[in-house]
């Protein structure tokens, strides 16, 4: 035992506890590696559950005009009234391009406003707006949309023409003065009637949990890895301490014939050409 002691010296127990310090903080990564896989793995039930139910109206999906459920996100709503003047919002890239996103508010027979994404479309030739804006139906028109939370506001805030710098509905609401709602909006499924030239519509989200399993498991991984090699440095102190020891010395020497045995003759080769350069 008297040989170990040195493990019990302040310098040991520094390495310790930097080494639970590390073990700590990969447990922390580890375990919030594995919480954004479950958000993950609950967006992907949400759109699985969502994405293809039959449409409700909207009165009943939102019934104030701040109402929103997480769980109402990709639900598809029914709602009908009059496309009013249509607002785009800048930097939306899709495919590596850059575009915008072109927004239609759709004032309902009772006053209120809901706001229809109605789908990219890229730059123009001047990349301060896109080429052309296909107009929206004309008249009453039914919408069936999915529903979104509204995002958040962004610096720099809506432009002197009027392009929005993200879907922030209560600038929307600003810019309209009157009443929109203000926590979802919708992505286009469809329109009746239907108009020929259209945006391009958002696509169905795929299933994915991302990578974040592998590295809550990398996180673990590297917290053993750190005693791993703590236990490898105690070792090799142990050794240099010891060298003079009997016993040490006789495992020394069963390490250097175990190294021996499995050199190969390219090794051995190789140790002769270094030698007669030398």
């Amino acid at each position: 035992m008297n040989r170990w002691r040195f493990v019990l010296s302040i310098r040991w127990a520094r390495y310790l506890g930097l080494a639970i310090v590390f073990a700590i903080a990969c447990g922390l990564l580890s375990w919030w590696q594995l919480a954004r896989r479950e958000e993950k793995v609950v967006e992907n039930a949400r759109v699985a559950a969502n994405y293809d139910a039959a449409p409700i109206p909207l009165d009943e999906a939102l019934p104030r005009l701040d109402s929103y459920e997480p769980d109402d996100e990709w639900l598809p709503v029914e709602v009908t009234g009059v496309y009013e003047e249509q607002l785009l919002v800048r930097n939306r890239p899709l495919g590596g391009k850059a575009g915008f996103e072109l927004l239609a508010p759709l004032r309902t027979a009772d006053g209120s406003v809901f706001v229809v994404d109605r789908g990219w479309l890229p730059v123009g030739s001047d990349v301060t707006a896109p080429e052309t804006i296909p107009a929206a139906p004309s008249g009453e028109v039914t919408v069936i949309a999915r529903l979104k939370p509204g995002e958040p506001s962004l610096p720099g805030g809506t432009s002197e023409a009027g392009v929005l710098a993200s879907i922030q509905l209560e600038e929307v609401a600003r810019i309209l003065d009157e009443p929109v709602y203000t926590e979802a909006y919708g992505l286009v499924a469809s329109e009746d009637p239907a108009v020929a030239e259209m945006p391009i519509a958002s696509i169905r989200p795929e299933p994915d949990e991302g990578p974040h399993l592998s590295y809550a498991f990398q996180w673990v991984i590297f917290a053993i890895i750190g005693f791993a090699g703590l236990g490898f440095a105690i070792r090799q102190e142990y050794r240099y301490l010891n060298a003079e020891d009997p016993e040490e010395r006789e495992r020394a020497a069963k390490r250097e014939r175990k190294r021996a045995a499995k050199r190969t003759d390219s090794d051995v080769e190789d140790e002769l050409i270094d030698s007669g350069g030398r």
